[in-house]
């Protein structure tokens, strides 16, 4: 897609970089040599090949609200010599609001055996941070990529045996190590962009439960065709700045598949925004565990989705998302005016009833940083200034803070943490807009954790640890608290 460039004080630049990477691997060979040659001794039998689901996730903390990223191809290699190509055309993924979570990219059978190593090629990038100008207002500015020659790097912790019927390998990337800087967004940063990735392997849960054993959260899309049986749909996900070729995903569905806002399966249509809960299946399969609809007009259907910026802004409307999109809704440089949109909370998290404060969410008073979807039914608009585009739906749904624990309690059933958040982060930042809610403390978030939190964490939670909490993020009443539906380890800020 075209990039937009324009308003809110912020200076924008990118460099289109292609050029081969290649990643040795050579940890565990003296391991491997015994194993490599086909299943002798005590090694694994290797016979035919094997699905593997590659899965997109990022470690992250806040400084950056995107890192959009097309690869053209990943090869893995054995230490023999032979390799396996995962894909070897263009795929993009937006890695930030993946943050502790993964996406399924693509599915390929390949043989059976031991890889030490990755071979990929990149296509370039553009990181976005956001802070304040020091001309006044908002500075949004994607000109991160400094001077010299990028390197990638695809670390393989351990060596990868794939075997079995199916599983899943996890491109990780460590985006901290990929965009090295501190402090806050600033004009003409000069930052070498030079994307690291883990690639690990994932087993497939009997029944996947998180991010960890085959569980994918809150994937949002388009239905771009449904099957004649009606028991399955596919559905392309948006696109973002930069990362215009995006993964399709089929889905099929069972008697267990939650629906929200529609009655079955026979209520999609072509055309309609989908929000989902996948699980990989032991054959390398997607099931949806969740489908949800919040908009079930097809007629010129948009989605967009991101953490608000400025709403507000005019008072009846809201100025652009750290967005992605599809159907035509632009990025940054759209305004959505509010009219009669429809406000919904996502149906991810089902213990809002259970929380000890009223859990809510109205469009009109959104605050700058909240996660949400947005629908219109409106043909698009482009061009600067923007015109308002009229927001059918608004959706509150979660997303990834990365902060320190500076307290921790009990209120009823929940564990609550008290989270410094890093000035860098964008609730603070944002909080400085004149025309944002008052918050009593825009760096602090009390998170909500019961027995249906899924704690990925290895590090103890405990006062002056750093985490990452995925969950709804609300406003009671000038304090920001978040229903947690998953803890991951931290990254350092």
């Amino acid at each position: 897609m075209v990039p937009h460039f324009c308003c809110l004080s912020r200076a924008r630049r990118f460099r289109v970089i292609r050029f081969q990477l290649v990643s040795a691997g050579a940890l565990g060979a003296a391991l491997v040599a015994g194993c490599a040659g086909g299943g002798t001794g005590t090694g694994p039998l290797f016979r035919g090949n094997t699905t593997v689901v590659l899965l997109a996730s990022s470690t992250a903390n806040d400084q950056l609200i995107e890192f959009p990223l097309t690869l053209s191809s990943l090869t893995l290699t054995t230490q023999s010599g032979k390799t396996a190509t995962l894909f070897s055309s263009p795929l993009s993924a937006e890695y930030i609001h993946l943050n502790g979570n993964i996406e399924p990219l693509t599915s390929v059978s390949i043989p059976q055996g031991i890889y030490t190593s990755a071979t990929a090629t990149y296509d370039g990038t553009a990181p976005v941070c956001l802070g304040q100008s020091t001309s006044g207002g908002l500075l949004i500015d994607g000109a991160l990529n400094g001077p010299g020659t990028p390197t990638v790097t695809v670390n393989l912790p351990q060596p990868i045996t794939v075997t079995g019927t199916a599983m899943g390998l996890v491109l990780n990337l460590q985006v901290s190590a990929s965009a090295p800087f501190s402090g806050a967004c600033a004009q003409n940063l000069s930052v070498p962009v030079s994307p690291v990735f883990d690639l690990t392997p994932l087993t497939i849960a009997a029944q996947p439960a998180n991010s960890s054993n085959g569980k994918a959260l809150g994937l949002v899309g388009t239905v771009t065709s449904i099957d004649a049986n009606g028991a399955g749909f596919t559905v392309t996900a948006p696109i973002g700045y930069w990362n215009g070729n995006p993964p399709v995903w089929q889905v099929s569905t069972s008697g267990s598949t939650v629906f929200q806002g529609i009655n079955s399966a026979a209520g999609l249509t072509t055309g309609i925004p989908v929000d989902m809960d996948v699980a990989l299946q032991a054959d390398g399969s997607l099931m949806a565990t969740r489908v949800a609809v919040y908009n079930t007009d097809a007629m010129n259907a948009a989605l967009s989705v991101g953490q608000l910026i400025m709403p507000g802004y005019p008072a009846s409307s809201v100025d652009g998302l750290t967005a992605q999109e599809s159907g035509g809704l632009a990025e940054y440089d759209d305004v959505f005016s509010y009219g009669s949109a429809s406000s919904q909370i996502s149906g991810q998290l089902t213990n809002l009833q259970n929380l000890p404060f009223a859990a809510a969410f109205n469009a009109a008073d959104g605050i700058g940083g909240q996660n949400v979807l947005v629908t219109s039914n409106a043909p698009p608009v482009d061009g600067y200034p923007p015109l308002p585009l009229p927001i059918a739906t608004m959706t509150l749904v979660p997303q990834t803070i990365n902060g320190t624990v500076s307290a921790i309690s009990t209120t009823g059933s929940f564990t609550t943490y008290t989270v410094t958040l890093a000035p860098y982060d964008l609730l603070p930042q944002l909080a400085e807009q004149t025309d944002q809610p008052t918050l009593a403390s825009p760096n602090t978030v009390v998170v909500y954790a019961d027995s249906g939190t899924q704690k990925l964490n290895s590090n103890s939670l405990s006062p002056g640890g750093i985490f990452r909490f995925y969950g709804l993020l609300f406003n009671d009443g000038g304090t920001l608290r978040m229903d947690c539906a998953q803890i991951n380890d931290g990254v350092a800020e």
